[in-house]
C-alpha cells in the first residue's frame, strides 16, 4: 500500500525546518516527513558556493525564533548559516524526518480519496506518498538554473563564463580580470569577496544604478545584551531591535523617498574617493524599495572601490567580444572571466505539477489567501517570505498559522479546508509591486493578490503577527468539510 502521513513538507531549507519544528511543538500527534531533492539540508545555503556568499538580511531575524542567533554579527556567511540550520534540525530531531534525494515532480489532490498523492523521483525511479496536508517549503526559484539574458556574441568569448548559481569550486580567478554583470545582492557580495581573495581587477557592470545601504558588521546592541542578560531575554532584545530597525527604515523609505535617497547617497559619498560619480553608480531613477536595497556590511563594497582593485560601470552591453564586453557607450571592458549575476528564475512548488482530480492547477491564475494558500486548492499551504524583511520572519508565521489551522480542523471534526473564490468583488492584482527583474519576469506564474480582505498581501510583519497568530481561523473565505474518504487514512 502507498505510505500515508498526516503532513508532507517539501524542502529542507529554512522554511521546511521551521514548519517541522512548529508541527512537533503545536501538533505533536501529526506524523510528517520532509522531502528534500538535494543530498543535504539548507536549501539556498547548500546550493550557492560563490565567494563571499552571505545573507542579505540580519541574522537575528533570518535566524529562527526558536533558536537564538548567539553571535554579535549582523550578517553571516553561507557556511555559518547552513551550520546553524543543521544545528536547529539535529537539536530538535527534525533531521530524522528528512528524506534526501527525493524530488517532488507532481502532487494531485483527490476529492474522492480526500488526500494528496505526491509523486517523487529518486535515483531515476518514481514512487508516491500520500498525505492529508501538504506544505510547499521549496522556496521561489529554480534550483537547476539561474536567469541569464541572451548576450550577443557570448559564444565568441575566449575566457570563462559562469553563473553564481553554478559556481565551479575549482575556478581560478587569482590575478585575473573579472567582469560581474548585475547589480543585485549577489553582485554586491561578489565584488568585495573577489577583491579580498586575490582577483586582479573586478568590475561590476550594471544596466542601471543600485541603492546600497551600509550596515555595521556587529550589532549595536548584541555585545551588551549578550553580556549582561540571560540567553532568552538577550535574544528578545537582539531580535526585536533588528526587527524595529528594519521596519523603521522601510517605512521611512516609503514615506519620505527623497530624504531616504539623499541619506543613502550621502552615506556612499563619504566612503568613496573624492570626485566619484555617486549619482551614476548608486542613484537609480526609482524610489528606494521599489526594488530591494542591497547591503554592504561595514561598507565593504565601497572599501573595495577605494582600493583601486574594483570599480562600478553603469552602461549597456552592445555585444561580447573574444576578450571582453563591448559597451553601448563605445568603451570596452577587458575580461578573463565573465560572471552573469543576472538573477534568478522564479519557480513555485519546486517545479512540481500541482493538480486537483487530475486537472492541472495554474498558481498564476489563483488568488493567494493570506499569502499562504491558493483559492480552490484544498489542504495545502506555501511559504513565500517578505520582500522587505527576512524570509524567516514570514516562514515562522506561516508555520504557526498552519498549525493553528490543523488544530482547529481536528477540534471541529473537519478534514478539508480550501479558500473559496471571492468573485468579482475582489480585484486581482500582481503578487507584488516590486519592480525587480526577477519579479517582473515571473508575473504570470506568481499567484495573484486581491484588492481587499484576506486576499491582500501587505509584506508587513507587525500586521501579520496579529493576523496569522491571533485572528480566528473561522473565516467566510474558507470552506471546511467533513468529507468521508473512499480510502480510510
Amino acid at each position: 500500500m502507498t505510505e500515508f502521513v498526516d503532513v508532507v513538507i517539501v524542502g529542507a531549507g529554512i522554511s521546511g525546518i521551521s514548519a517541522a519544528w512548529h508541527l512537533q511543538k503545536e501538533c505533536p500527534t501529526k506524523k510528517y516527513v520532509i522531502l528534500e531533492r538535494r543530498d543535504d539540508l539548507g536549501g539556498t545555503w547548500d546550493l550557492f558556493k560563490y565567494p563571499g556568499i552571505r545573507s542579505d538580511s540580519d541574522m537575528f531575524t533570518l535566524g529562527f525564533r526558536f533558536k537564538p542567533w548567539r553571535s554579535t554579527q549582523w550578517i553571516a556567511d553561507g557556511p555559518a548559516i547552513k551550520n546553524y540550520i543543521r544545528e536547529a534540525a539535529v537539536e530538535n530531531g527534525i533531521d530524522k524526518h528528512i528524506r534526501y534525494g527525493q524530488r517532488v515532480v507532481g502532487a494531485d489532490w483527490s476529492d474522492e480519496d480526500n488526500r494528496w498523492t505526491v509523486t517523487i523521483e529518486h535515483a531515476g525511479e518514481r514512487s508516491t506518498i500520500q498525505c492529508g496536508f501538504m506544505m510547499a517549503c521549496s522556496g521561489y526559484y529554480d534550483y537547476d538554473e539561474g536567469y541569464t539574458p541572451d548576450f550577443p556574441g557570448i559564444e565568441n568569448f575566449g575566457g570563462t563564463v559562469v553563473h553564481p548559481q553554478q559556481w565551479p569550486e575549482d575556478l581560478d580567478y587569482a590575478g585575473k580580470k573579472v567582469v560581474v554583470i548585475g547589480s543585485g545582492a549577489t553582485a554586491v557580495t561578489l565584488l568585495p569577496a573577489l577583491v579580498d581573495t586575490g582577483v586582479g581587477h573586478v568590475t561590476m557592470l550594471q544596466r542601471t544604478a543600485t541603492y546600497i545601504g551600509v550596515l555595521p558588521g556587529i550589532s549595536p546592541v548584541a555585545p551588551k545584551s549578550n553580556k549582561w542578560l540571560p540567553p532568552g531575554p538577550a535574544n528578545l532584545v537582539n531580535r526585536w531591535y533588528a526587527i524595529g530597525v528594519s521596519a523603521a527604515q522601510y517605512r521611512l523609505a516609503r514615506r519620505f523617498p527623497k530624504n531616504f535617497r539623499k541619506a543613502l547617497l550621502t552615506m556612499a559619498k563619504r566612503q568613496l574617493p573624492e570626485g566619484y560619480d555617486v549619482e551614476r553608480s548608486f542613484g537609480p531613477d526609482y524610489a528606494p524599495w521599489d526594488q530591494r536595497v542591497c547591503l554592504a556590511p561595514d561598507g565593504d563594497l565601497f572599501r573595495s572601490i577605494r582600493s583601486g582593485k574594483a570599480d562600478v560601470v553603469t552602461d549597456r552591453i552592445d555585444h561580447v567580444t573574444k576578450t571582453g564586453i563591448q559597451l553601448a557607450s563605445g568603451a570596452h571592458l577587458d575580461a578573463d572571466i565573465i560572471v552573469t549575476a543576472t538573477g534568478l528564475k522564479l519557480q513555485l512548488f519546486g517545479g512540481a505539477t500541482i493538480s486537483r482530480n487530475g486537472e492541472t492547477v495554474d498558481p498564476g491564475q489563483r488568488l493567494a489567501y493570506r499569502a499562504l494558500m491558493l483559492e480552490g486548492l484544498p489542504n495545502a499551504a506555501f511559504t513565500f517570505g517578505y520582500v522587505n524583511a527576512s524570509w524567516t520572519l514570514k516562514a515562522d508565521l506561516v508555520s504557526q498559522y498552519v498549525c493553528r489551522l490543523l488544530n482547529y480542523m481536528d477540534e471541529n471534526g473537519y478534514n478539508t479546508v480550501e479558500p473559496v473564490s471571492p468573485g468579482a468583488d475582489v480585484e486581482r492584482l500582481p503578487f507584488t509591486d516590486m519592480s525587480s527583474g526577477y519579479f517582473t519576469r515571473a508575473i504570470d506564474i506568481l499567484p495573484k493578490r486581491g484588492s481587499k480582505g484576506p486576499w491582500q498581501i501587505k509584506h508587513n510583519y507587525f500586521r501579520d503577527i496579529n493576523v496569522l497568530r491571533r485572528t480566528p481561523i473561522a473565516d467566510p473565505e474558507l470552506r471546511f468539510g467533513r468529507h468521508r474518504a473512499r480510502v480510510p487514512a
